[in-house]
């Protein structure tokens, strides 16, 4: 292959999804551009990921681009409830409160974030993030598959792709290589990345559908429903349930059907003619007169599979291609664009200068245990609605066995009251799935870029970490969200919107105005931006509820630094006498310099 065949670049991306173009809009806000490469054709024609949550939209909304989400996205309100229930019109067996719903959980949801979940199919949310990745300067191949890469010496990599649309191999030579080329990702297969695999739990098959269902959910608001047919005689292989998601209000739906648990079913025992999913679909409505198009059907692995490490010298890998589980607790795309968000800064303070390259090394070390964390918890997100399936009959595969087990729920007497007991409680277990806001916000760094040398012993975690939000600044945790305002009140903002924007931020308050003068010279010194606020009487800004005087966790006159990825840093309980060094001191550490 000649030397005019090569492209070079700093930056290459494999995969234009949430974390391949997410971490090109993360770039791009620092001012750096670079090429993406894509084997698809084209955005995603299906929806697959849609829960977007507060730690999603934050990252969104560092760079501008929570408006453009949420312009798209089904708000919350539509979300309010996953139900159970023989078919869509049909009979209800139990429903919960879900995403921020609950009205023992609303207050947490409210305090923890100045965004709110919503559902945005991965279908709308990835023309938001290639358009705004092509518009500040980053060119998307589409139809361009990476083949392999070499690396003649530690800063270039030469990845060898080719465009199927040209039938027409080449290669880009770039500094960093990022592989964000999903769950079949050739990236990781060639650096030989290891993976922690469990066994899978088979096959699932996604029916994508066009059926109007307006005139149902007016009583059944929720955008996930479990159908459930205990009394069915017979069901297809691939039929035996379905969890019915709202794509878009009230006429686009997914049908992601699950065969019985142990089926062991191959990829062929899943095929249909279109004729029997429509069917299917239809039984599962519970009204034949419902006008179904079938508009996609597609199978996929229930995964537990996370890359013992992200990275390997200059090549990086994030979202799927290291992290690979079933959609429980929809945590998905929003882990992948939490990668992206955490890695884009650094790479950028490495490129500039700005840091050591040893910064990059903190990537593997602060987001594979999330990604590890994220697998188990959506695993066990989806074990937990054995107990209640069990209950139910639908475990059972004699036909008259099962509808004997469903029967029981009739029983006026002793045995019919202790079944639906157990039932409520089975379905109560899996509570953890919807009103998940500790696995969701509660992600803990450990590396180098924390300063934990005088901090003391971390805050013990809550007994709950699934639900319970845990809101400190001690350092390696997302910076608190509280609402601040002018002394003259103009439109409120969060301490969220003051940190960000690729840029340190320290916090302080009355008394605390040595804290901002260090910043200011230390910001001048090393080479990198820090700003400051005070925060609390008269200061810059005024804590007008009082939330962050309750959980800055330092004194008035004590600071708080964030990372520009809004982590925490480090934090200092009060002034210090040396207040310039101590700040220098922490955040040369924090940048390896």
């Amino acid at each position: 292959m000649a030397d005019e065949d090569i492209i070079k670049t700093d930056l290459l991306i494999v995969g234009a999804g949430p974390a391949g173009a997410g971490l090109a809009c993360f770039l791009a806000a620092h001012g750096r551009t670079g090429i993406v490469i894509a084997a698809a054709p084209g955005t995603a024609d299906t929806p697959r990921a849609h829960i977007t949550n507060m730690a999603g939209l934050e990252c969104l909304r560092d760079i501008g681009l929570e408006q453009e989400a949420m312009a798209v996205a089904t708000p919350s309100t539509n979300m309010e409830h996953t139900r159970w229930c023989h078919s869509m019109a049909g009979d209800e067996y139990a429903r919960m409160h879900s995403w921020g719903h609950d009205p023992k959980f609303k207050g947490a949801y409210e305090t923890a974030s100045p965004c709110h979940h919503v559902d945005l199919p991965q279908t709308l949310l990835e023309p938001i993030l290639t358009r705004r990745a092509i518009n500040r300067g980053w060119t998307i191949r589409f139809n361009t598959k990476f083949l392999s890469l070499e690396r003649p010496s530690p800063d270039v990599i030469i990845s060898t792709v080719h465009d199927t649309l040209l039938n027409k191999t080449y290669r880009i030579q770039s500094r960093f290589l990022f592989g964000c080329d999903g769950a079949r990702s050739q990236v990781v297969r060639e650096l030989g990345l290891p993976l922690d695999k469990k066994p899978g739990q088979g096959l699932a098959l996604n029916v994508l559908v066009r059926a109007d269902l307006t005139h149902l959910m007016a009583n059944r608001t929720g955008n996930l429903h479990w159908v459930i047919r205990p009394d069915d005689e017979t069901y297809p292989p691939w039929g035996w349930g379905v969890v019915v998601r709202m794509v878009r209000p009230w006429s686009e739906w997914m049908f992601i059907f699950l065969p019985a648990p142990g089926a062991d079913l191959r990829a062929d025992d899943m095929d249909a003619t279109d004729d029997e999913y429509i069917k299917r679909v239809k039984e599962m409505i519970g009204d034949e007169g419902i006008k179904v198009d079938l508009l996609h059907v597609g199978k996929w692995w229930i995964n537990e599979i996370v890359a013992e490490r992200y990275s390997d010298g200059n090549v990086f890998c994030l979202g799927d291609a290291v992290h690979r589980h079933p959609p429980f607790n929809g945590l998905g795309s929003n882990t992948c664009i939490q990668d992206a968000f955490n890695l884009a800064w650094k790479i950028d303070y490495v490129l500039s200068g700005k840091a050591s390259p040893s910064l990059l090394d903190s990537y593997t070390l602060e987001r594979q245990p999330v990604g590890k964390d994220v697998i188990t918890r959506a695993n066990q997100g989806m074990r937990d609605h054995f107990p209640w399936q069990q209950l139910i009959g639908m475990l059972e595969t004699d036909p008259v066995k099962r509808r004997a087990m469903f029967a029981e729920f009739n029983d006026p007497g002793p045995a019919g009251r202790a079944k639906r007991q157990e039932f409520q409680k089975a379905i109560e277990n899996t509570e953890t799935e919807f009103h998940g806001l500790g696995v969701e916000m509660n992600q803990i760094y450990v590396s180098d870029a924390v300063y934990l040398e005088d901090q003391g012993p971390a805050p013990e975690r809550p007994e709950d970490t699934i639900r319970t939000h845990q809101v400190t600044t001690y350092p390696g945790r997302r910076l608190p969200h509280v609402w601040l305002n002018t002394r003259v009140p103009g439109r409120k903002f969060s301490t969220i919107d003051l940190a960000g924007h690729g840029r340190f931020c320290l916090f302080t308050g009355p008394g605390g105005d040595k804290w901002k003068e260090a910043a200011g010279r230390v910001s001048e010194k090393v080479g990198v931006e820090v700003v400051a606020y005070s925060i609390g009487w008269r200061q810059d800004y005024e804590d007008v509820y009082f939330d962050w005087a309750r959980k800055r966790e330092v004194e008035e006159d004590g600071c708080v630094l964030v990372r520009p990825d809004r982590f925490v840093a480090w934090r200092s309980k009060e002034l210090v006498d040396d207040a310039e060094g101590k700040v220098e001191a922490v955040l040369r550490k924090v940048l390896g310099l």
